[in-house]
């Protein structure tokens, strides 16, 4: 049986952790599995190599942003294959088009659209270990690109769905996924199981456990995740087709780069939605005052800069609670006012789906929503 496993770039960040990460990869390749490993840049490598490009030029050519970003899952690569011959174990590292990754797509963003197991295959044949550098791939033009923050996730999910492997085991700093962030929530509660579902949820609304495409892959081919800690030998959670089905509310999370705007002059929505639209930039929970010719909407915080006629912008978060069922449960949202309005914390957007509530709240408030929400409706 095919074993997929990826590691973070905290779980590989120095040669300590790497010789950790190549002990658990021995284990595993003891117990008989055949391997393969997808890794992320070690620590804060893809920062620093962005931060390098930007003292070069803030007009950035993606192609070559992209070359520059490969290089650090490669040099994870190379040196987690070091660490495991040094352990005694037969390994080879990849890279993105050596593993016959492909994707299309714009630089910085792109998609997987196939992947060419035979030299993988090959190489497991030979029973080594096979390291793949995450968040790569080649496009048309056979130029490295990469899938975006959180394509190692993505990278390792693809591998299981195209080797049919028997598990895909996602490794980082923490132990699984919880009710709430318990860096911020001290009473969270880890999840043993979370539906695909929820968990796409938990990752679009600002959780970062695992990437949302990732979850969304998994959730298409039915491969059965497990978010563990690197660190610890605990069971993680498993991420499944079925959740806590049981209880309304699993979760609350919280996305902390965003900004409430309002922009002022538009005659034309349409138009203006195109127009954000050729500048790559998504918003959402739209109010639109055509007397006053005003929009008011949510957007990441990184594609504020790109908006024109910008009339007021200040910092929120959205803060979710997560579940099932939840659309039409006005005494959910009785609740969450309720609680909220004894700790005088206003809410300016609500957005409601049958998998999630999401308020928007001042930026300054995030923390304190998190525990309210987690202690009304989990703790």
């Amino acid at each position: 049986m095919i074993v997929v496993q990826k590691y973070g770039g905290s779980s590989v960040a120095d040669n300590d952790r790497l010789r950790h990460v190549a002990e658990k990869i021995k284990r595993t390749y003891d117990e008989g599995f055949d391997v393969v490993v997808a890794v992320s840049a070690q620590g804060k490598t893809t920062d620093f190599l962005i931060d390098k490009a930007r003292s070069i030029s803030e007009n950035i050519v993606k192609r070559e942003l992209d070359v520059l970003l490969s290089t650090g899952e490669i040099q994870s690569m190379a040196l987690l294959s070091m660490m495991l011959h040094s352990l005694g174990v037969p390994a080879i590292s990849l890279n993105g088009i050596q593993a016959g990754i492909s994707a299309s797509g714009e630089y910085g963003d792109a998609r997987i659209s196939e992947i060419d197991t035979k030299r993988i295959l090959e190489e497991l044949g030979k029973r080594q270990v096979v390291i793949v550098a995450g968040f790569q791939a080649k496009n048309e033009q056979d130029d490295f690109i990469t899938l975006g923050r959180g394509g190692s996730d993505t990278t390792a999910v693809a591998l299981a769905a195209a080797l049919s492997a028997g598990r895909c085991e996602i490794y980082s700093d923490v132990d699984g996924v919880f009710t709430a962030d318990p860096r911020v929530v001290k009473n969270a509660k880890k999840l043993d199981k979370i539906s695909y579902d929820d968990m796409i949820d938990l990752a679009c609304m600002g959780a970062k456990v695992l990437n949302n495409r990732a979850v969304s892959l998994a959730k298409k081919y039915r491969i059965r995740l497990r978010a563990k800690s690197s660190f610890e030998e605990k069971s993680g959670t498993e991420i499944c087709a079925t959740g806590l089905e049981d209880s309304v509310i699993t979760s609350v999370t919280a996305d902390r780069n965003v900004k409430m705007v309002t922009v002022s002059g538009v005659e034309d929505i349409g138009a203006f939605l195109d127009s954000l639209k050729e500048r790559n930039v998504s918003i959402d929970n739209l109010f639109y005052d055509k007397h006053k010719m005003r929009l008011s909407f949510t957007v990441k915080a990184v594609w504020a800069e790109r908006l024109l006629n910008v009339e007021s912008m200040r910092n929120v978060s959205k803060v979710s609670v997560v579940g099932v069922g939840l659309y039409g449960r006005t005494e959910i949202l009785s609740k969450i006012f309720s609680v909220l309005l004894v700790h005088r914390i206003d809410v300016s957007m609500v957005d409601c789906s049958d998998t999630r509530i999401s308020i928007a709240v001042a930026a300054e408030d995030t923390d304190v929503t998190l525990n309210l929400l987690h202690d009304a409706f989990i703790a």
